[in-house]
């Protein structure tokens, strides 16, 4: 067997994914967590559905370090997948796809879903609700 030396196939450990490959697979990552979440969700409905029991159990979960933080990664997947979907909607139109027009929109999707879920939670912890 004759052995060249050519090198080889590009692997992650040297391959840098570009940004569109990173939003794309984030925003199923983020679809997948919204799933999860809305089973979070259905919990809290049948918590609240069951008694005030149950219910100060659910906002007791809430309520927690972990349970706040869940809530926040939570926010933060909604705005992700919902900047990110505006963004597919512009590229269905044919709009957007030069690679500096894609770089950009998809630096201004991550800066926009962290912007927003900084403002709905300061908003909501000025409003004393969390």
């Amino acid at each position: 067997m004759q052995t060249d030396n050519r090198p080889l196939s590009p692997h992650l450990q040297i391959y840098r994914l570009p940004l569109t490959a990173i939003t794309s697979i984030t925003h199923r990552l983020s679809g997948l967590l919204l799933g999860l979440g809305a089973l979070g969700m259905v919990y809290w409905l049948i918590a609240l559905a069951a008694g005030p029991a149950a219910f100060e159990g659910a906002r007791a979960a809430a309520g927690s370090f972990i349970g706040q933080i869940v809530l926040i990664l939570f926010s933060l997947a909604l705005f992700y997948h919902l900047c990110n979907g505006i963004r597919h909607l512009f590229w269905d139109a044919g709009y957007g796809f030069e690679l500096d027009t894609a770089h950009r929109s998809g630096q201004a999707v991550i800066a926009a879903a962290v912007v927003l879920t900084i403002i709905v939670w300061i908003f909501a912890y000025s409003m004393g609700g969390a």
